[in-house]
């Protein structure tokens, strides 16, 4: 009977500590060592035995080996998908890989990169998780190891989005640990290398008003500028119009057979301009909607105006990543076109992964696309997190 007993209470016991590994977030760190250790494997295997699909590397290497035989004007940078539309640090760094991968011919070695790249990012979004300490530990497993978009992305194209959004992540931890001059000069070497972070700069603008004040702002914006200079100089003593007009054209054509988004509506309508001017005035709505009902509820104590104060203690987590991420779900929501690639910027579950491993998109995963990115602005826009009061309720009902 004793023997029975302890079976029991053993049995109770690891039932415990196993809902307590799936379920809690503070044992999270088991889960994120255990995934990082099978995403090595994931890539591995991915790399060895999935075939590589040639998309845009061979044009960036087309593009940086134009910089290589001295040519420094940006309006004739070229590939075979076109002319070099991205800053200067997408130039570096794709120079690197040029010379790392013996011009650009050694393609597997270029895979392996990128899958250090992707574990290291792993590890960097873990690091913003853990600091969250909301997400339960089987949550990862749906981030990570079940995405095959992801995958593809990084080993399988190449592309240059998930080398900018390292950044943002790196620069976002540094912002979780109050270190903003750094965490701005990560974000400026990010969007040099592709502009789409600039999704998050509204919302991050907004926040660094609260935290360092109006005057100490002006100075952290001057760090995100300096890298944008100093990075393109090359090319700005060559042809300074040819390289803003080149790097950072907010207005070029994007091709309907890549959108992931605006299938749902016929070519058309989806590069008429009035239609790009209204989802743009959409963007900015939505923004200062969320600007002036929710995000400003966030501070309580923090008075809001053109020359502010700053807070003296750091931001919590909440604080931090709530109107970042918002901001950049805002602006996928009303982008002009989505793309494969751009799946990296957000990390989400479900309906949303089917809708993006449809190829080539249809009406139907366009339109639930649609339908998820409303899903998901409508529970930012009632959650709980911008009303305090009911923030506490809830917590106190939980208790």
């Amino acid at each position: 009977m004793a023997a029975s007993m302890w079976k029991i209470l053993r049995n109770n016991v690891s039932r415990k500590n196993l809902y307590r590994l799936l379920f809690d977030p503070k044992l999270a760190i088991f889960s994120m060592c255990a995934l990082l250790l099978a995403e090595l494997v994931v890539n591995i295997l991915v790399i060895k035995k999935i075939k590589y699909t040639e998309i845009d590397w061979k044009a960036y290497m087309q593009e940086v080996e134009g910089v290589v035989n001295g040519t420094y004007d940006y309006t004739k940078l070229k590939g075979d998908t076109g002319p070099l539309v991205y800053p200067a640090g997408f130039v570096y760094i794709y120079l690197a890989l040029y010379y790392i991968t013996s011009y650009g011919h050694n393609i597997r070695l270029g895979q392996y990169l990128f899958a250090g790249l992707y574990i290291l990012s792993l590890v960097v979004l873990f690091d913003i998780y853990r600091k969250t300490n909301k997400v339960p530990p089987y949550a990862f497993v749906f981030m990570c190891c079940a995405s095959y978009r992801i995958h593809s992305i990084y080993v399988l194209r190449l592309f240059n989005d998930p080398v900018a959004m390292f950044f943002m992540y790196l620069a976002v931890c540094c912002f979780l640990r109050d270190r903003w001059a750094v965490g701005c000069l990560i974000y400026s070497f990010g969007v040099s290398i592709k502009m789409n972070l600039l999704l998050f700069s509204p919302a991050l603008l907004m926040v660094m008003m609260v935290r360092l004040g109006t005057l100490s702002t002006i100075g952290h914006l001057a760090i995100c500028a300096a890298p944008q200079v100093v990075l393109a100089i090359p090319f700005l003593l060559e042809n300074p119009v040819g390289y803003i007009v080149r790097s950072f054209n907010f207005g070029r054509q994007f091709f309907y057979v890549w959108t992931v988004n605006w299938r749902l509506i016929p070519e058309d309508i989806f590069l008429n301009k009035y239609f790009q001017t209204a989802l743009l005035l959409a963007h900015v709505l939505t923004l200062l909607l969320f600007f002036m009902f929710k995000w400003r509820r966030l501070y309580p104590k923090v008075k809001f105006g053109i020359w502010m104060q700053g807070c003296n203690t750091n931001l919590s987590p909440n604080q931090i990543l709530l109107p970042l991420c918002t901001a950049n779900l805002i602006g996928m929501s009303f982008s002009r076109s989505l793309h494969y690639q751009f799946y990296v910027w957000i990390l989400i579950l479900g309906v949303i992964e089917l809708c993006w491993n449809t190829y080539p998109s249809t009406v139907i995963s366009s339109s639930m696309l649609h339908l998820c990115h409303a899903f998901l602005l409508y529970t930012l826009w009632t959650s709980p997190e911008y009303t305090p009061t009911v923030k506490k309720a809830v917590a106190t009902k939980m208790e």
